[in-house]
């Protein structure tokens, strides 16, 4: 049950369905549209929006458990994160973006981003 004032500080993730250690940094972007006002030389006219992908990004810990090339070359991930101010964080069909995944072996840490048409809140 979450703690009414506890806001930040844990997440678990599941990626696929297993579960994987977060060292931190981790964000989200829920699936949403941007917004452009459209204007025109007699006055503001409306607006327009365009789809923009949603982004699930964290640091995680590369364990002996762990296969780095598959989570690089996953093209339909599925993440799950539960935070602590008791929001579940949906990502699904999620492709990795960004530049290439570098391993930071001196405390076996990486982190990647991934894009899709469907992240959610709950």
């Amino acid at each position: 049950m979450p703690t009414p004032n506890l806001l930040a500080g844990t997440a678990y993730v599941t990626i696929d369905g297993r579960s994987h250690q977060l060292v931190g940094e981790f964000a989200y972007r829920v699936t949403q549209g941007t917004r452009e006002t459209l204007k025109g030389m007699d006055g503001v006219h409306g607006f327009k929006e365009t789809p923009e992908p949603g982004m699930i990004k964290g640091k995680f810990r590369d364990a002996g458990n762990v296969s780095v090339r598959e989570l690089v070359d996953a093209t339909s991930v599925v993440v799950v994160a539960e935070l602590a101010n008791g929001k579940t964080i949906v990502g699904r069909n999620l492709w990795r973006t960004g530049e290439p995944v570098e391993v930071d072996t001196e405390n076996a840490e990486f982190t990647i981003t991934w894009e899709g048409a469907d992240v959610r809140e709950s």
